[in-house]
């Protein structure tokens, strides 16, 4: 059985896990790596942001435990801290594709019965 404070401290780290996944520019950082580790420079290009912003998301993401650093001299690259956080990503998306699908066919039918 699992003692109260344990599951606390579970459910908190799970509400800090998805506070991550809030912001769609964490999002696009976590699918940019998930191709392969970058350091901020080459995420500012890519995904068209500045480097204090990315900056700001990294340290978020990596507070989280989301992404790993390896430093060589003076470049930071980070990487996925586990590729099966893309996996849990895209089971989301499929759900959310789904809900949508459902909800797009209620309002065809809403539309049909007004006709």
């Amino acid at each position: 059985m699992v003692s109260p404070i344990l599951k606390q401290e579970i459910t908190q780290l799970e509400a800090n896990f998805c506070a991550a996944l809030s912001d769609p520019v964490r999002l696009l950082i976590l699918y940019s790596l998930n191709d392969s580790p970058r350091n901020v420079t080459e995420l500012c290009h890519e995904l068209g942001l500045n480097q204090p912003t990315t900056s700001r998301h990294l340290k978020v993401l990596r507070d989280r435990g989301l992404v790993t650093t390896v430093r060589s001299g003076t470049t930071i690259t980070y990487r996925l801290s586990d590729p099966r956080l893309i996996q849990a990503l895209d089971l989301m998306r499929s759900i959310m594709r789904d809900r949508l699908a459902y909800q797009s066919s209620l309002i065809n039918e809403t539309i049909q019965e007004n006709e």
